[in-house]
């Protein structure tokens, strides 16, 4: 069983090593100029907060590890819906089944968000997170250890409430990693073409959760925008922040003379 967590450990940093260490490298050391007009906020972090946020990220997946252990024990695994074989449903609920589970997982995203942010409970749970108020992208899994505790438990909601092969949930918690990885950027890389496109306003955007950093309400999202729009926590200035953003150089340059 330790050995399991530790493996289970190990594979949780290196893919956020990875990934974040990736966009990191690729967004703020070598394509840092030619994105400048990306910046959401104009500064930089300071050394001092990706420290911080890889800290609590190392920690963070100590409790990942551990329901990774709890889940594929013999004790817990008869009772969840993860299947081995691939033909039991076949491939196209293969894929359906990971569309399906990012669905969830934003639902559930959302609504545990709301509630840590309420005043009873911000302080124990998610004040961590917002300390990085200008995100980069080692703050993706910057949680307290309550917060860690709330966030990994997708895990369980999604193992136990649809059929999901295990290939299929490495699938989704590597598409999770990606995005969450995207959302704390720092830098808007979505086209205009696709946030203006009848489906692509729907999708969150790295500038939807840098406001939701920045502003500390509004924008509680994860993938999608949906039950922001649907209950009204939009912030008031998103679609203008994200316009600008993504606006063409000569227009902007226009904005900026008149």
């Amino acid at each position: 069983m330790q050995a399991q967590f530790w493996l289970f450990y190990a594979v949780l940093a290196i893919r956020y090593l990875v990934i974040a260490g990736g966009a990191f490298l690729l967004v703020y050391v070598c394509l840092h100029k030619k994105l400048a007009r990306r910046k959401i906020q104009p500064l930089l972090p300071k050394q001092k907060d990706y420290l911080r946020e890889v800290g609590h990220s190392l920690f963070t997946f100590l409790v990942f590890a551990f329901y990774g252990v709890v889940l594929s024990s013999e004790a817990v695994q008869p009772y969840t819906q993860i299947y081995t074989e691939v033909s039991k449903y076949g491939w196209a609920y293969f894929g359906l089944s990971v569309v399906l589970a990012l669905v969830i997982h934003d639902t559930y995203f959302y609504w545990t968000h709301r509630l840590m942010h309420h005043p009873k409970l911000f302080r124990a749970f998610h004040l961590t997170h917002h300390q990085s108020v200008n995100p980069s992208p080692w703050a993706a899994f910057s949680f307290s250890p309550l917060e860690a505790v709330v966030e990994g438990g997708i895990i369980f909601v999604v193992a136990f409430l649809i059929p999901m092969h295990p290939l299929a949930i490495v699938a989704f918690l590597f598409f999770m990693t990606v995005y969450n990885v995207y959302g704390h950027l720092g830098y808007e890389i979505y086209p205009a073409w696709l946030v203006n496109s009848r489906l692509g306003r729907w999708f969150n955007t790295s500038t939807n959760h840098n406001m939701h950093h920045k502003f500390f309400k509004g924008n509680y999202g994860l993938y999608f925008r949906c039950w922001d729009e649907w209950l009204g926590t939009t912030h008031a200035r998103y679609d203008e922040t994200l316009a600008k953003l993504v606006a063409p150089p000569s227009e902007k340059k226009a904005t900026h003379s008149a």
